[in-house]
């Protein structure tokens, strides 16, 4: 089995460089002194004192990070009850609900904001912007939240709410004092990572924007249909700096999120 070793590491290496090498390009070149991105000329940070001049970008940010925040958080408050009703309850009357919150999850985005437009166009009537965006997005955060809560407490000894209630707790005390202090973690890393997958979407944001509304992603695709300016470059970084901290955050919160299959 040693002899095998050094073809899997160099295996292993290949994988990371070819998924990991182009987004260091996208970081190294956002600080070329440039305005192709053919070769290096020289080091240079005004390409981000450009970024944050542009109003356009200021408000496509700005639009993100709104409907982020409130997607988040609507996730968060109704993924939260969706997950302790499926690790609660996964018999009865709720047996189905696994499947109904989970279904967004593991569908792909291309057909989930094919069928969000179509239910927001055909069936709703609804005129498509901001509010489509929104609640587009808290569609497919939802059982992000779930997922997490759920296995947070799956590692939990069900014998702490049962003393709770022996000791004469109604069932709003025995959440309010001990199962929420507990799956705290859980529901702030939920948050997190709804924030995280809402502020970077593209596919179903997309098909569920509006005429004349557009977030950061929309506006970095109408960018680079021209071509990859180090503008660019330089709000992907920020972007996925930003996107990396969530989600290691998120990680450390609920570090068994994704050890515990739904």
């Amino acid at each position: 089995m040693k002899h095998r070793t050094p073809w899997l590491w160099g295996a292993a290496l290949a994988v990371y460089a070819f998924l990991y090498l182009p987004l260091a390009v996208v970081v190294i070149f956002s600080f070329n002194d440039s305005q192709l991105n053919a070769q290096w000329v020289g080091f240079t940070t005004r390409w981000y004192a450009k970024l944050f001049a542009d109003g356009e970008m200021l408000h496509a940010a700005a639009n993100s990070l709104a409907i982020a925040l409130t997607a988040a958080s609507v996730a968060t408050v109704l993924g939260t009850m969706a997950g302790i009703a499926m690790q609660r309850w996964p018999t009865g009357v709720l047996r189905a609900l696994p499947g109904l919150v989970l279904t967004p999850v593991a569908m792909p985005e291309i057909l989930l904001g094919v069928s969000l437009l179509l239910f927001f166009r055909e069936v709703l009537d609804l005129t498509l912007g901001l509010v489509s965006i929104l609640v587009a997005h808290i569609t497919f955060s939802i059982g992000f939240v779930a997922i997490i809560v759920r296995a947070r407490l799956a590692g939990m000894d069900e014998s702490i709410f049962e003393a709770a209630r022996d000791l004469g707790a109604s069932p709003w005390q025995t959440f309010r004092c001990v199962t929420l202090p507990l799956i705290a973690p859980g529901i702030l890393a939920g948050f997190l990572m709804s924030f995280t997958l809402s502020i970077d979407d593209f596919v179903i944001t997309f098909f569920v924007a509006g005429v004349g509304v557009t977030t950061l992603p929309l506006q970095i695709y109408s960018m680079i249909k021209v071509a990859v300016s180090p503008e660019v470059n330089a709000v992907s970084t920020l972007l996925m700096a930003l996107t990396l901290t969530l989600i290691f955050i998120a990680s450390r919160l609920a570090p068994d999120a994704l050890k515990v299959k739904p």
